[in-house]
């Protein structure tokens, strides 16, 4: 877990004093420089609130790390302020961290619309903590007064349905924060609301907080209604099996595959957890319609025994190559009911996620050997479009709002960079009024202007199963050396009495490769080790001044030797009296 030491210390922002100036603070925990773990707080006075409560998932340098969630200790110490949580929409990195967050503080209520708060409730419910908190749901039309903030809503336009933006009213200024949007024209759903947005623009918006995720990505996003084409298309075409994966939560795409499904006479089988909770909350509030004749039980469903195989559809989930997620099990082949045939047709309705190429590619070369189609999107399939606002949609954006200030929000460093040069370029705002922040930077408003402030010191926190409290950096450390250097562990029998060791020190090594002078080198290492313990045992020693001379000659002699760092672990066996 990495914070700083001095963060329950951390300075509380607001002014309490009666008569002081109090100031309107805006900072994020998390989404700042980053894809993920959302997380943007405002602070007036005695109230905290707080815009979306997400998660990270991991890459490859986190080993054993199921999540990544921002570090709360500011919240912590402040807990008394935190006055409500507002959900933008319902996707993992904006909601996936509220099972964490409601066990570290208390959330006396959470805001969000119909879905959302369904996803919501059945992720609490999962862990037994919807006793936590209350559960208060919003549309377009809520106002909610909190202290000194007035929250209101705008219908935005995304890859979930019931997504909102919310503008945020203080004795200071107007904020508005877009949570993930696009400006599609011909949406599943429902419309995204500008010329409410244009309105909000009218009356003065002093600070615009805006998704910046495909600020690199020229021209306009493809409607969802061009995805319900293509689809159709290999539905009509396919011989055989269609397994198809993509994201639980796009459930504006589960219901185009679905009614492609119906129309082409398949029955669905759905495979995966988060896929039969977002397919089952879906159909119950209304969002997702299937004949029930349709939905199969995979327990009931005898695959093997239809003959037709273009009878069937497999919806399921591991878009992303996640190692344990249906279609990677598929893949390779260790899948409990699905086998892959040769001419099935396996669509990956997403695309690759920042940095989580090489897993995907795996997938697909997997299911290509085992002689399975593989559709990916492309320019000959368009089977996916981003839920994220592209360059001119984002131009869009910045007309309809015409804000006093602009910080970029949602997306790396690249993408808040070129999301508030592309307003500066506009003439839409000048550059002095952008902010390219970090998480834990603070923005501080008065009176409709807009400067930085202290900044926080906030970290991360690594979550390694169910424990809230995270696991520590150094761990994090020991797993990289683990996974990139190896183990090697020496073993030395001691006679503490006489000071003397019995035999001499045995290597043992895990995970760490001494290339074809392995053998040469450990027999070596064993001699180095004995040479150095000899010469300590000299003299009375402790126990702890034997481990670090192992650890420390150990160590030299093998960077030394190979430029690699193993863990090192010493293993003394003591023999204390005759």
């Amino acid at each position: 877990m990495e914070h700083s030491k001095n963060n329950l210390n951390a300075q509380t922002l607001s002014e309490n004093k009666e008569g002081k100036i109090v100031k309107t603070y805006i900072f994020a925990l998390g989404g700042l420089n980053e894809i993920g773990k959302n997380m943007y707080c405002m602070e007036h006075g005695g109230s905290i609130i707080i815009i979306d409560a997400g998660v990270k998932f991991p890459e490859n340098e986190l080993p054993g790390i199921d999540y990544v969630i921002p570090d709360y200790q500011y919240l912590i110490k402040n807990r008394s302020k935190v006055k409500a949580l507002f959900i933008t929409h319902g996707h993992e990195d904006h909601i996936g961290g509220i099972p964490f967050l409601l066990q570290t503080i208390n959330i006396p209520i959470i805001y969000a619309s119909k879905l959302t708060a369904g996803l919501i409730r059945n992720k609490l419910d999962e862990d037994n903590l919807n006793h936590l908190t209350h559960i208060q749901e919003i549309d377009s039309t809520s106002v909610i007064k909190i202290g000194h903030f007035k929250v209101t809503f705008f219908s935005t336009t995304h890859s979930i349905p019931d997504s909102f933006g919310l503008c945020i009213d203080t004795p200071n200024g107007r904020i508005i924060e877009t949570g993930d949007f696009k400006v599609d024209l011909t949406p599943l759903g429902q419309d995204i609301e500008i010329s409410k947005i244009s309105h909000l623009g009218d009356e003065g918006v002093t600070l615009y907080m805006a998704d910046s995720t495909n600020a690199e990505v020229e021209g306009s996003s493809k409607s969802e209604r061009d995805v319900s084409k293509s689809l159709h298309e290999i539905f009509k075409s396919a011989s055989g099996r269609i397994i198809i994966a993509t994201f639980a939560s796009n459930v504006h795409r589960i219901q185009q595959i679905i009614e492609a499904a119906v129309k082409y006479n398949r029955k669905i089988l759905i495979f995966g957890r988060s896929m039969e909770n977002a397919i089952s909350t879906g159909r119950k509030l209304g969002y997702i319609k299937c004949p029930d004749n349709y939905i199969y039980d995979i327990e009931t469903a005898k695959i093997s025994a239809y003959q037709n195989l273009n009878e069937l559809l497999i919806l399921c989930t591991g878009s992303q190559g996640e190692p344990m997620a249906a279609l990677s099990r598929i893949a390779n082949n260790t899948h409990k009911v699905i086998k892959i045939i040769p001419g099935d047709t396996v669509i990956f309705s997403s695309n690759p996620i920042p940095g989580n190429l090489a897993p995907v590619t795996k997938v697909i070369n997997m299911l290509s050997k085992q002689g399975a189609e593989v559709i990916v999107n492309s320019a000959l399939y368009s089977i996916h479009t981003s839920g994220h606002a592209q360059r001119e949609e984002l131009k869009l954006m910045l007309k309809l709002v015409r804000p006093k200030y602009f910080m970029p929000v949602h997306g790396e460093y690249r993408m808040l960079k070129l999301h508030a040069d592309l307003a500066v370029m506009m003439g839409v705002i000048s550059k002095d009024r952008t902010f390219i922040c970090e998480n834990g930077d603070v923005l501080v408003m008065y009176k409709g202007e807009v400067k930085r402030g202290k900044k926080l010191e906030i970290g991360t926190k690594y979550i390694d199963g169910k424990d809230i409290n995270g696991i520590d950096d150094y761990i994090i450390k020991d797993r990289k050396k683990l996974g990139n250097d190896g183990l090697i562990s020496v073993v030395v029998p001691i006679d503490m009495k006489n000071n003397s060791m019995l035999k001499p020190p045995s290597i043992v090594s895990r995970g760490f490769i001494f290339l074809k002078e392995r053998g040469e080198l450990l027999v070596e290492a064993e001699h180095v080790v004995y040479n150095a313990l000899n010469k300590l045992m000299k003299n009375k020693v402790t126990l702890a001044e034997i481990k670090n001379e192992i650890k420390n000659v150990t160590y030299d002699f093998v960077f030394d030797r190979t430029q690699r760092e193993p863990i090192i672990i010493p293993v003394i066996l003591c023999k204390r009296d005759g």
